[in-house]
């Protein structure tokens, strides 16, 4: 019995064998490239102006884009001190990106007593865009009062309305300087 296995053994490596030796005898010769001759050398070239022209231009680029990205986060934010991390972001682009990291904590966090010594926590930007948004919201706002006191002339002057609108007329009448006033003062 055991020589049975044996001899099987053994005719299955002889087989496997044969078959190997079979498959390198007909195996085609190797060839290093799909391209050869002329096509070869006009692919390295391409290949070679891609990695010299391409590659730096993208990652120039890359890089740029990676050291502005603290300053777009502190506007966004509206830093008080954005002015300050555009700098910084700069000078880390000449230093060779030692000062990003800097740039960006200093984008992220939020300073320390400055509400205390300058009387705001946001940038001068954001209170600018704030007056110019009220101003539109006085204007729509002055527009609705007019509007409403238009609608409550006609009310009265059909008679017959009852003295609760008559009373808002009264105190319309009496917010409308404050209005004026208010936006005045917004200027």
């Amino acid at each position: 019995m055991i020589q049975q296995a044996s001899t099987r053994s053994i005719t299955s490596r002889l087989h496997a064998l044969v078959t190997s030796l079979a498959a390198l005898l007909a195996a085609l010769p190797a060839q290093a490239s799909f391209l050869s001759g002329d096509a070869l050398a006009k692919a390295a070239n391409v290949i070679a102006l891609v990695v010299i022209v391409v590659v730096p231009i993208v990652v120039i680029v890359v890089f740029w884009l990676v050291h502005v990205l603290p300053e777009k986060i502190a506007h966004k934010n509206h830093h008080p001190q954005t002015k300050a991390i555009q700098v910084l972001c700069l000078l880390s682009l000449v230093f060779g990106g030692m000062l990003w990291p800097l740039a960006w904590l200093w984008a992220y966090t939020k300073p320390v007593m400055y509400k205390l010594a300058y009387g705001r926590d946001k940038s001068d930007d954001y209170y600018a865009q704030l007056a110019a948004q009220q101003g539109t919201q006085a204007g729509e706002l002055r527009d609705d009062v007019a509007r409403l006191r238009a609608d409550l002339e006609k009310l009265v002057a059909q008679g017959g309305a009852p003295q609760e609108l008559t009373q808002i007329r009264d105190q319309l009448a009496a917010l409308e300087p404050r209005l004026a006033a208010k936006a005045e003062e917004a200027r």
